[in-house]
């Protein structure tokens, strides 16, 4: 384990926190999923239905979806981070089980392996 691991982990917490305003903004947790969040479409405040409006809707829906997808992976990171803390085992490549190098902890807190092992890593 990493001699910085509470450093990583009052690090981590601000990031949760962080991210989880920000997937709060524009969806909502899954029931089904705890780690699965789904996008939430703006409410159209239109009387008659509008085809350009409707339009406009689905795009921004599609925005969010991909936003969403994008900061769920790393909300994920984070908690797995912060779980492996927990465990004891932050900061050891998931390949190799060989410590990450802290240059690279310090750029990346929720990496899950080494440079070595840099393109088997899902958190990039």
């Amino acid at each position: 384990m990493n001699d910085n691991t509470q450093e990583y982990a009052t690090k981590l917490e601000a990031m949760l926190i962080d991210i989880t305003r920000e997937l709060k903004a524009i969806g909502i947790h899954s029931p089904e999923n705890p780690s699965d969040w789904i996008a939430v479409p703006d409410a159209i405040d239109a009387e008659e239905p509008d085809e350009n409006l409707a339009a406009d809707a689905v795009e921004a829906w599609n925005e969010r979806q991909a936003i969403v997808a994008t900061l769920e992976t790393t909300y994920n990171g984070i908690t797995t981070a912060l779980a492996r803390i927990a465990s004891g085992t932050f900061g050891m490549c998931e390949v190799c089980q060989k410590p990450i190098e802290e240059k690279r902890l310090d750029a990346n807190p929720i990496a899950q392996t080494c440079m070595e092992h840099l393109d088997s890593d899902p958190t990039l």
